[in-house]
């Protein structure tokens, strides 16, 4: 499941090496599209930390060199990276004894002139195509006990009623399913695309959110009966939900 390991977040474990290109169950190579750049890797991290709450609009990101190590890329390619995000408003620098860079204030009105519909059905395409993947080859074979995580996650989506906190634990499902089904590497391939669709689709009102989780519950039941269509098609069902 989701643990909150490590300083810049927890889809990106202290000590565990990104997976080499075009190696494991989804390489890049067999998927549409391609790898991120290091900058691009940057800005769809941070984005996921922000609707992950870890960070918070006025908060401020850990240093350089800490998010180069959590990433494995160079501290120069994550400084590049922060600048430009710093030129397009989405994080603040300041100088002085407690300066740094910081999630800008006004984060959410930057965020909303960057969305891009095309781009980010793209990016629904290639998560769809994942996670389909991932349950028709997992269907029945989940251990007892599996899935335990992922149902606390959906009656805590049950439970709620703050509309961040429905959006940080539908991404939290999601980065949780990727694990649980396909190991630490899979769900960071998870991660790149939900952070990289941070950026560039508005964030769904609570009822649809509410609606998925319907289908969460569905697919949770699909793959510990070892129902595999069954499981594709809540999968399937999840992209199309409507408000409840």
């Amino acid at each position: 499941m989701v643990n909150a390991a490590g300083k810049f977040g927890p889809y990106s474990q202290p000590g565990t090496a990104r997976p080499a290109p075009g190696t494991g169950v989804l390489a890049t190579r067999v998927l549409p599209g391609r790898a991120p750049t290091g900058a691009e890797l940057v800005r769809s991290r941070i984005a996921l930390r922000v609707r992950l709450e870890s960070e918070a609009p006025g908060e401020r990101l850990p240093d350089a060199g800490v998010l180069a190590e959590e990433l494995g890329i160079s501290e120069i390619t994550v400084r590049r990276a922060l600048e430009g995000m710093c030129q397009d408003g989405l994080l603040d620098r300041r100088r002085g004894r407690s300066g740094g860079t910081f999630v800008a204030q006004d984060w959410d009105t930057v965020v909303a002139v960057m969305h891009d519909a095309e781009a980010a059905a793209a990016l629904d395409a290639v998560h769809l195509l994942l996670e389909c993947g991932l349950v028709s080859h997992a269907a029945g074979e989940v251990p007892d006990g599996g899935l335990d995580g992922l149902r606390a996650l959906v009656d805590e989506m049950d439970a709620t009623d703050v509309p961040a906190r429905l959006l940080e634990l539908e991404t939290r499902f999601h980065l949780g399913l990727a694990e649980t089904l396909g190991g630490p590497g899979i769900r960071e391939f998870a991660a790149d695309l939900l952070g990289r669709q941070c950026l560039l689709l508005p964030a769904p009102e609570p009822g649809v959110v509410r609606a998925r989780n319907r289908h969460h519950a569905d697919l949770l039941d699909e793959l510990s009966r070892g129902e595999m269509a069954r499981a594709v098609a809540a999968v399937k069902a999840h992209r199309h939900a409507g408000p409840a």
